[in-house]
């Protein structure tokens, strides 16, 4: 019996540590455990949706080539949510809560972004991921290394900006007439992914801590926090102009 209340001793005291090292040996500050968990969350739903969504795209592709492409991207997505939620439960975060705080914000995106063909879902993987995948870099940059190397291997870009852009270009070259509908696409999909992800920020104080810090961990300023908003404008404009778009 003793024995056996040592080996759970002891793998009470590992499971313990790896949650330590995967909170960046921080796991007693309890507002740096909440941020990570909630940023974590984040992104594990983002993940999860952007499978559903490329795999739904897939179905709907011209070529099979294009069905092959994108369900290559979508299986990159599902790893990366494998990812992140297996980090989630290490640090002993709740998986359902911490990714169901965000799926409202995920479901009002897509209601209100809803593509009417393949070219702006394709329009819309591109543009309006890549602005989520901006603001959780921005985020990113206030967690210990060994969260912010998880993070930033799950917002990788797997060869889908390369992908996009060249089927985008095609289209346009075959058709230029599609370009006027598509850069009215854009425009309106960064204007709902910033008015989402400034929703997040105003209503999660977990990540808005992480942001703007606490009196023993400061952070950004309001200025800074601007600036990250004009940042997330900016990589837009240079992304509409790699797919031949104007913002």
């Amino acid at each position: 019996m003793e024995q056996d209340d040592a080996l759970a001793g002891r793998a009470d005291d590992a499971v313990e540590q790896r949650s330590h090292d995967a909170l960046d040996g921080r796991a007693d500050d309890e507002g740096y455990r909440r941020g990570v968990t909630a940023l974590l969350g984040l992104l594990a739903v983002g993940e999860l949706l952007g499978f559903e969504r490329l795999a739904a795209d897939a179905a709907s592709a011209p070529t099979l080539t294009d069905r092959a492409a994108l369900q290559a991207l979508a299986a990159q997505e599902q790893a990366h949510f494998a990812q992140l939620r297996a980090r989630l439960a290490e640090i002993g975060g709740d998986i359902e809560s911490a990714m169901g705080e965000f799926l409202p914000v995920f479901e009002e995106f897509h209601r209100r972004t809803s593509p009417s063909d393949w070219l702006e879902g394709l329009v819309k993987a591109y543009v309006g991921d890549a602005i989520a995948r901006d603001f959780l870099r921005e985020v990113s940059v206030a967690v210990g290394p060994s969260t912010r190397a998880l993070v930033l291997a799950a917002l990788e870009d797997a060869g889908q900006a390369d992908y996009v852009v060249r089927r985008v270009r095609a289209a346009i070259e075959a058709d230029p007439t599609v370009a006027g509908r598509l850069a009215l696409w854009g425009r309106r999909l960064v204007g709902e992914a910033l008015s989402q992800a400034q929703r997040v920020a105003g209503e999660h104080a977990e990540l808005t801590d992480l942001l703007v810090g606490t009196p023993d961990r400061p952070g950004m300023d309001l200025g800074e926090l601007g600036a990250l908003f004009t940042r997330l404008t900016e990589a837009h404009t240079r992304r509409m102009a790699a797919l031949g778009l104007s913002a």
